[in-house]
């Protein structure tokens, strides 16, 4: 117990861990379900000639952004799948939208519940999946491409109720 007050552990010890130190879900059935909501966003950074042919559809493999949007809401149906602790949620409603600056395709998400644990890695999963799809879709025009600033923005619903990122906490 002491080294669990001192890393800043409650003394119920991790919440993925049973009793033995194996891997486990929590148990979120005592919660009740809530309206919940999240919002990521991330970063594809690239090269100014790539982003004009995003921008006027040029590229050769078809429609990036269309296609991103498709995969980013597949993504986010399929996050249970991918991140073991997360649980399968029914999932109300999915946005993916994308900005275009000079240098980059900036990818937001937002995603919705009504359920007894929150959307966050649904919402951070939807812009990851989204940002490879337009890397794969853009790579034969520019393998320079980078993908970043994948983070968590805002969310709401649950027992800790609204958070959002502030401007200063960027990376």
């Amino acid at each position: 117990m002491f080294w669990h007050r001192l890393l800043g552990m409650s003394d119920r010890g991790l919440t993925h861990l049973d009793p033995l130190g194996g891997a486990r879900m929590v148990d979120v059935t005592p919660k009740e379900p809530t309206h919940r909501r999240a919002m990521a966003r991330c970063k594809v950074s690239m090269l100014p000639e790539t982003t004009a042919k995003v921008a006027s559809n040029a590229i050769t493999k078809g429609d990036v952004l269309g296609t991103a949007r498709i995969a980013g809401i597949q993504a986010t149906k399929r996050t249970a799948e991918l991140i073991p602790m997360c649980h399968p949620l029914l999932v109300s409603a999915v946005h993916v939208n994308f900005t275009i600056g000079d240098d980059y395709v900036g990818i937001e998400s937002e995603v919705e519940t009504v359920d007894r644990t929150g959307v966050e890695m649904e919402a951070l999963t939807a812009c990851a999946v989204a940002a490879l799809t337009v890397y794969d879709m853009c790579k034969s025009a520019d393998r320079s491409m980078t993908i970043g600033e994948l983070a968590l923005w805002e969310k709401t619903g649950g027992r800790s109720g609204v958070w959002r990122r502030s401007e200063l906490s960027l990376p």
